[in-house]
């Protein structure tokens, strides 16, 4: 974790790339440096560098934190389920500062114009060269969580390629999946082949012969120390996307499953064992409390930033955030065949104070350059600060369901509650790249259909269920469901079936349990939907829309 003395130093230093007014041009000529966020209290044998759901994300972007991000039943009131001051409290970390911008929502549009922006593949290089250059290569490894393929324009164009070439150039040695598995089952297998690391997943199997997809377990001799690392891959996958893009493999939690690959690998010799995890947090909590000879869980999938470990019995549990905002270094010193101590950091990457590597910028660029013109092309301005995740709204996603709304006549608007999405300041310009990292995936047609208000309300019930359960193993998919048109409330307390009420149309009107509504959507996992792709929606949205400003969203009253 950063000592204050480090993070007083990045409130003065970082520098905003957006052109908008801010204190940061003058802030970035005093004294930090990329080697304060190196900074580091070496320990023992092995360094673990961990980094998980960049969703393609490799230029510098904005992302802001979740406002609110509740837990249920046992997780009440622990991390990852604080937000703003909560947070900040919790983890003793004080109010606007450069931790706080990048760990929390607070303030975040002050502070983003003050810090700039963060991630970027070519500055995550720059700390991943210099962490391998000061502890040496045979002693690092590198471990991605998944949801790395997927999330921009050219992800999508290549079908994965740039991110696994980027990958490839970096040195990653493992990664799992989740969001991957949406390119189709044969593409994922070439990408698997492309790919210079170990692909893992020990829970996808297949269905007709019930044998293994990919490599469950990687060992590696690091420091003297035999190394285990095993692959979570997201267990709903099949429920939360698409099923007919896998149809032959199966997912599933498998705890079982894992406590043998834990058993074996420690009877192959292994002093150090890593689960690779895209379960979740809470998931993983769970499991890891389950399990026994498990060394360090590297979580991902809810994309929770936690500035220091979370022990879970004899586990450490790390979570390093999203889209390139940070990268985790865990020092372990190992002994008789077991972790002993550790050193740890999140590490954030403030883009204007980490130097591009230049070789990784390159790369960058050659992938984007045929693109660039299209990319950079503007479509609107936004007045108000737009962001994607929160459990039950997020504005980039109000303005998607108004452009379905208007533009497919409808009376109800629903937006996926996905958690991938880069967020936008008031002033600033949405453009081709922006709309594409709110929607570039696999399945984006917008749909035109007729719900029952009954049908809603199961559907609300449903989506409330995988983010509300008590029991962390069936929380299935992400953020809730994002309405246009009307609004509800919801108990999150309540069992499935009584958490949604008082449904109502944006008039004040009852939903009628009866009556049929039109109802547009996109991202449908249904195979064969009908309708155009969402961004060339949104693009005829903009067309009539020069400047768009989101109101605040009152139409979800939620009961704690």
């Amino acid at each position: 974790m950063f000592e204050r003395r480090e993070f007083m130093q990045l409130a003065l230093a970082t520098a905003a790339m957006t052109g908008l007014p801010s204190l940061s041009r003058a802030a970035a000529h005093q004294s930090i440096t990329q080697d304060d966020i190196l900074s580091f209290e070496a320990k023992g044998q092995v360094t673990l560098m961990n980094l998980t759901d960049i969703h393609a994300q490799i230029v510098p972007v904005y992302f802001r934190e979740p406002s609110i991000n509740l837990g249920v039943g046992q997780v009440f009131g622990l991390p990852p389920h604080l937000t703003g001051d909560s947070f900040l409290s919790h983890f003793g970390i004080k109010a606007k500062t450069p931790q706080a911008y990048m760990l929390t929502s607070a303030d975040f549009e002050a502070m983003a114009r003050s810090y700039g922006r963060v991630g970027g593949l070519d500055r995550i290089a720059t700390l991943v060269k210099a962490i391998r250059a000061e502890r040496g290569s045979e002693r690092c490894l590198l471990l991605d969580g998944g949801d790395t393929w997927h999330g921009s324009f050219t992800a999508l164009e290549t079908r994965g390629q740039d991110m696994v070439d980027l990958m490839n150039l970096l040195g990653v040695d493992a990664m799992t999946g989740h969001w991957e598995f949406t390119l189709g089952d044969e593409r994922v297998e070439e990408l698997v082949e492309a790919f210079n690391g170990t692909f893992l997943a020990q829970n996808v199997r297949d269905n007709e012969w019930d044998e293994e997809v990919f490599e469950h377990t990687a060992f590696y001799e690091k420091g003297g120390v035999k190394i285990a690392v095993i692959g979570q891959a997201f267990p709903y996958t099949p429920v939360a996307n698409p099923r007919y893009m896998i149809p032959g493999w199966s997912f599933g939690i498998r705890e079982d499953l894992v406590q043998e690959r834990i058993d074996a690998a420690r009877a192959e010799g292994a002093e150090l064992v890593v689960l690779l995890s895209h379960n979740g947090f809470d998931v993983d909590r769970k499991l890891a409390g389950r399990l026994s000879g498990l060394d360090v869980l590297m979580t991902g999938h809810t994309h929770d930033a936690i500035p220091q470990p979370e022990q879970i019995g004899d586990t450490l549990m790390i979570a390093s955030g999203s889209n390139g905002k940070f990268l985790s270094r865990l020092d372990v010193k190992v002994e008789g065949g077991r972790m002993v101590d550790y050193s740890y950091k999140l590490m954030p990457i403030l883009s204007d104070v980490i130097a591009p590597d230049p070789q990784m910028a390159a790369a960058v660029a050659q992938v984007r350059a045929p693109h660039a013109g299209m990319l950079a092309t503007p479509l609107a301005t936004t007045q108000s600060l737009l962001y994607r995740r929160g459990n039950f709204n997020g504005t980039f996603d109000d303005l998607l369901c108004q452009g379905m709304l208007e533009q497919r006549d409808a009376e109800i608007a629903l937006s996926p509650g996905f958690r991938w999405g880069t967020s936008l300041l008031p002033g600033m310009e949405i453009t081709n790249d922006d709309l594409l990292n709110q929607t570039a995936m696999t399945y984006p047609a917008v749909y035109r259909l007729e719900f029952t208000g009954q049908q809603l309300k199961d559907i609300f019930e449903d989506v409330a269920d995988n983010l509300f359960n008590p029991d962390p193993y069936f929380q299935q998919g992400g953020d809730m469901v994002r309405v246009g048109g009307m609004g509800y409330t919801i108990d999150v307390n309540k069992t499935i079936g009584n958490r949604i009420t008082h449904m109502t149309l944006s008039d004040g009107s009852a939903v009628d349990p009866s009556r049929s509504y039109v109802v547009a959507g996109w991202a449908s996992v249904n195979e064969g939907t009908e309708g155009p792709a969402i961004w060339d929606l949104m693009r005829d949205y903009f067309a009539d829309h020069r400047q768009v400003e989101i109101p605040v969203n009152e139409s979800v009253r939620v009961i704690t």
